[in-house]
């Protein structure tokens, strides 16, 4: 029999199997940040590296290094049909959403014009709310096109008359023409737009996991204010690293985290043990 959520949890397991063992309308925001489709295995490794006369680096001023791999985490990202894949999976999260509810659906360019006209079929034309362009300005740089920098944020609401945003809580950012405003507004900033400027995750600071396609949680921090309050419930059941759970708890939210991957499993658990709630 379906129960609603009670704990902070973070569950392995495929997500089409756990969510259904959860009542409908249990949780007031969604973000989901599926394998992209991109069709190569995403890798991340994480090095360390000490001085030595005998390293196989050489660096600034001729020191030498060695290298020592600490981890490596990977995955497999291709589908044969990818909208097959998700179809299940989304009505489970539009069954899961309460009528104030929201998904933020996170894809690159390769597939989010497909998923979008799947979504609004599902959750109708009227429940779209925002495109948002998450722009970054790191990676690969193309030769041949212009430089893909950007992921996309697709934002529906379960029911266009009831879902809750709460633009006041939004951390503000800084006019990018300060003086085309009065003082008093360029000292308090602007309300972000459906472009977000946000670095990705450090490759050395303090937020890296280790665990690829980790998402910064500047990015989540604004949804999760935007469009939960706090003891609010958040699901993500393509968890990964834990960057909703990390913010959720914060945030002063519960979260249910789902992966079935066992390696993203624990290292989101190890993450949150290290997080302190609001």
């Amino acid at each position: 029999m379906p129960q609603p959520p009670n704990d902070d949890a973070v569950l392995l397991g495929d997500n089409l199997d756990l969510m259904p063992a959860f009542t409908g309308e249990s949780f007031q925001l969604a973000y989901l940040d599926p394998p992209f489709n991109t069709g190569s295995t995403q890798r991340r490794r994480t090095l360390a590296t000490v001085t030595g006369p005998d390293g196989d680096r050489v660096g600034f001023g001729g020191r030498r290094y060695a290298s020592r791999l600490l981890s490596e985490s990977s995955y497999r990202d291709a589908f044969d049909d990818y909208l097959g894949f998700l179809e299940p999976r989304l009505r489970e999260v539009r069954r899961l959403l309460d009528p104030t509810g929201t998904l933020y659906f996170h894809i690159d360019y390769r597939e989010a014009h497909y998923v979008k006209v799947f979504l609004d079929e599902l959750f109708g034309r009227d429940c779209f709310l925002n495109e948002i362009v998450w722009a970054y300005d790191y990676g690969a740089r193309a030769r041949r096109r212009w430089p893909a920098k950007h992921d996309t944020i697709l934002v529906y609401v379960k029911d266009r008359g009831r879902y809750w945003f709460d633009a006041e809580s939004v951390e503000r950012e800084p006019y990018m023409a300060p003086g085309l405003v009065t003082p008093e507004k360029a000292a308090r900033g602007k309300l972000p737009t459906d472009v977000w400027w946000h670095t990705i995750v450090s490759p050395t600071g303090r937020e890296k996991t280790g665990y690829p396609t980790q998402k910064p949680e500047g990015v989540l921090r604004r949804i999760v204010d935007a469009s939960s309050r706090p003891g609010d419930w958040c699901l993500d059941p393509f968890a990964g690293s834990g960057t909703l759970g990390a913010v959720a708890r914060k945030l002063g939210r519960r979260f249910v985290l789902m992966d079935s991957s066992a390696e993203a499993v624990q290292i989101a658990r190890a993450r949150l043990e290290t997080t302190k709630a609001a």
